[in-house]
């Protein structure tokens, strides 16, 4: 069969100057010029950017934040335009090639890995397209860092980001995306407006609340079982300029959480998290962490903000810029990169629960906890009331719902995996994209059995599922969009 080069649809071989022509279905592998009178080889589709097979990428693509699963793809697409996305997906449906999108790489266990698939690398549709007073328009790749910049230098800002911010905007949003500022403006995906998404069967749509609804309600937090996004338009808000941030300290679990409760209710800080530190000794305190957002003159009233409040082990004000708050984990990522614990394997493990359930569970998870080995390791708790969230990651959950995300590695905070309670059974399973959905009967038990208790609605980003039930085609697994 005649092969043919495209405008640039070329792949670069492992040996320099070697271009890929055809795909061999029968082998599944592709051919190079080397071979270019292969008697199977189907044509390749023109494409605007690079189909790569050079060895270092594909080790890339097949290794993640987690350092834990590595999957290797047998190509990496860095898509020139939103259509090179279409028309590979459209090639892999057809000759049945497993597709899964990956950005900065920041999932755990796999997700965004595709085992002798292609790999697209989102990295370079990284164009932020326009910026207003109510909305940005950006590409998948976009970092929300860069993101940030961009609406600052206009007096903007999206209301929710991720502690973290070099992630990509189409990773956050297929898996959700939660920060600090969960509790007054919900998950990431709340301050979304319209989508444009690639479907398994190679369409692309655009959708919003208005239009393909329901596309647009699966896609977001959809772990890329419903399709790859391409372009999203984000909420912006005005920024303010300054961030007083509290840390309060704790020795009693009951008063942290009845606190913690309180200011989730009452929203009186924009930012709220938690963390479980080592108390001199051998136990354990409790931070609450919160900051109120403003540009003088007008500023928070610290009686106000503390009223009510009963920390018994100190408090602790300090003065941000709003910019450099929201950037405050770039200088401890610049030196975990700079020591190598970077690139430590990261197993990280996320739960959700009812408000009911937090005080037990932290216990029992303290209780097996040791102090001296944990001490440069965090717990890290955040208040999420169950309606904020939408529909795809609301919880399951009777009243105000913490979030407990256990981190028992050292590295920055990251939230890589998130629930779909409100269409499963206690113990069924629905695989989304190797993230894993399973029935768990006591935490400890994850690195055994990897699951979470049916009472626990959450997630688990441990260990891998077997491969996912949700496609968005029979014959193509548009996997989960990675930060």
């Amino acid at each position: 069969m005649a092969t043919r080069l495209g405008r640039r649809n070329f792949l670069v071989g492992v040996v320099a100057g070697t271009a890929v022509l055809a795909f061999d279905p029968c082998h599944h592998a592709w051919i190079t010029t080397a071979h270019a009178d292969h008697p199977d080889g189907i044509s390749i589709p023109e494409l605007d950017g690079e189909l790569i097979v050079e060895t270092a990428s594909l080790a890339e693509a097949a290794d993640d934040f987690g350092h834990i699963v590595q999957r290797t793809p047998v190509a990496v697409l860095r898509p020139g335009s939103r259509h090179d996305i279409r028309t590979l997906i459209q090639f892999a449906n057809h000759h049945h090639i497993q597709v899964a999108m990956r950005g900065q790489g920041h999932s755990m266990f796999g997700q965004a890995q595709a085992e002798a698939g292609v790999i697209i690398d989102s990295r370079t549709l990284h164009t932020i397209h326009h910026i207003d007073a109510n909305t940005a328009v950006v590409d998948a790749g976009v970092r929300w860092g860069d993101l940030l910049t961009a609406t600052l230098a206009q007096g903007r800002t999206p209301p929710v980001l991720t502690d973290f911010l070099e992630l990509s905007v189409g990773g956050v949003l297929q898996v959700g995306g939660i920060g600090g500022h969960a509790h007054r403006a919900g998950f990431v995906v709340d301050s979304v407006r319209a989508l444009q998404v690639v479907t398994g069967e190679g369409h692309l749509l655009t959708c919003s609340p208005s239009h393909e609804a329901d596309l647009f309600h699966a896609v977001l937090g959809g772990l890329g079982q419903f399709g790859l996004i391409i372009q999203a338009h984000i909420q912006l808000i005005p920024a303010p300029t300054q961030a007083r941030v509290l840390q309060l300290f704790y020795t009693d679990l009951d008063q942290y959480v009845a606190d913690q409760h309180v200011v989730v209710m009452d929203e009186r800080f924009s930012y709220l998290e938690g963390q479980v530190v080592p108390a001199s000794g051998n136990g354990w305190m409790f931070m609450l962490e919160a900051a109120r957002y403003y540009t003088p003159p007008q500023e928070p009233d610290n009686t106000a903000l503390l009223d009510g409040l009963r920390p018994d082990a100190g408090t602790m004000i300090q003065e941000f810029l709003y910019v450099d708050w929201q950037n405050r984990l770039a200088p401890v990522v610049t030196a975990l990169r700079q020591n190598g614990v970077w690139s430590f394997p990261h197993p990280w493990f996320n739960v959700f629960l009812p408000g009911s359930q937090v005080v037990a569970y932290v216990r029992d998870v303290l209780a097996h906890l040791s102090v001296a080995r944990h001490r440069q390791r965090s717990v890290f708790m955040l208040s999420v009331p169950a309606q904020q969230a939408a529909p795809s990651l609301r919880a399951n959950a009777t009243g105000g719902g913490l979030l407990p995300c256990e981190y028992l590695a050292d590295g920055a905070t990251g939230h890589t995996c998130r629930q779909r309670a409100s269409d499963r059974e206690p113990d069924t399973l629905r695989a989304g994209a190797g993230a894993g959905w399973h029935a768990l009967p006591h935490w400890r038990s994850a690195v055994q059995s990897s699951g979470l208790a049916s009472t626990l609605w959450g997630t688990l980003a441990a260990f891998p599922a077997p491969e996912g039930a949700l496609r968005s085609a029979p014959s193509v697994n548009p996997r989960a969009g990675d930060l």
